[in-house]
């Protein structure tokens, strides 16, 4: 499992996985903001800048390293297609 995580975290490297952080799940930057929080608040409908609004401490170049991180684990979890 170390391994992986440091292999994402390479290819990542804007996305921290910390054991003691978030239950160790992926999160933006080291803050306690999971790329699932963002998938879920994007999925609910709210946009980009209304995300950036109300979390100051992302940016929005953390947008793209969460579609990346969530495609790669897709991925990684189903197979290319």
């Amino acid at each position: 499992m170390r391994d992986m995580r440091t292999r994402m975290a390479a290819v990542h490297p804007r996305i921290t996985i910390e054991t003691g952080k978030r239950d160790g799940k992926p999160c933006i930057r080291g803050m306690r903001i999971t790329v699932n929080d963002v998938l879920g608040w994007l999925a609910h409908g709210m946009t980009e800048a209304e995300i950036l609004d109300e979390h100051p401490g992302l940016e929005k170049d953390d947008f793209a390293a969460v579609y990346a991180f969530a495609a790669d684990v897709a991925n990684r979890a189903y197979g290319d297609y």
